[in-house]
Formats: C-alpha cells, structure tokens, sequence
C-alpha cells in the first residue's frame, strides 16, 4: 500500500529527484517549499513519513520538527532530516528536537528508499 511522504526543501530540483525516487518507489509524495508551508500541507492532507531539510527560510528544519511534535496528529510521525550541514551539534539539536533520523545529502536514490522503508516499517520481500 502507497504511503504519503511529505517532502519540505527549498532547493526545488532536490524536491523533484527526491519526489521521482519515492515515487518510484510506490508512495504518494507531497512536496513543500519550506516549514512554513509544510506546516499548512500537514493540515490540508495526512502523512505517513515528513523528510526535511535543516537550511530553509521562514522554518528551518529543526523548527518545523519541534512544530510536527506539538501536533497530535503527527506526534510519533517518523520524521527524517536530510541535509548538506555535518555539524553534530545541529544534528544533536534536531534528534532532541524529536527528529527520528538523520542523514547526510546528497543520498544515493536506493539508500532514500531503504531509509523510509525502514522508518515505515516496510520489509522488502525475502
């Protein structure tokens, strides 16, 4: 069954290799410019799986992430923060922000789609 994974970038061409990845991968993908935005597609339609950035304006990663906690609907909502920044003191502040993983950009198509099974609690077949 096609999960719904929200994916929040500005960067509009990594929105758009990571939407063709998941999609051919069988999920539904919605796709938001940055948290803000996000936030308003979180009301509009429910989600599976959030995968953000760290560096967005108007809410960064770490903001939208304590913003998805707050919210019943997503409070264990697996959440995975993608991004180009490897400060381990931003990463640390995002897992105790209540993010649920972690992983460096760029990130190889099958290694994403290995990624949200894991978080989705999908088992390839054996």
């Amino acid at each position: 069954m096609a999960k719904t994974i929200l994916v929040v970038d500005d960067s509009a061409a990594i929105r758009e290799l990571f939407a063709a990845t998941l999609i051919d991968g069988g999920h539904q993908v919605i796709e938001a410019v940055d948290g803000c935005d996000a936030l308003d597609k979180l009301e509009a339609q429910p989600i599976n799986l959030l995968i953000t950035d760290l560096h967005m304006p108007n809410l960064d990663g770490i903001g939208l992430v304590r913003a998805v906690r707050a919210h019943p609907r997503y409070r264990f909502a697996p959440v995975l923060v993608l991004t180009s920044d490897q400060c381990r003191a931003k990463e640390a502040d995002g897992l105790a922000a209540g993010a649920t993983a972690w992983a460096a950009k760029p990130i190889h198509p099958q290694r994403l789609l290995m990624a949200v099974d894991t978080l989705l609690g999908v088992h390839a077949p054996a």
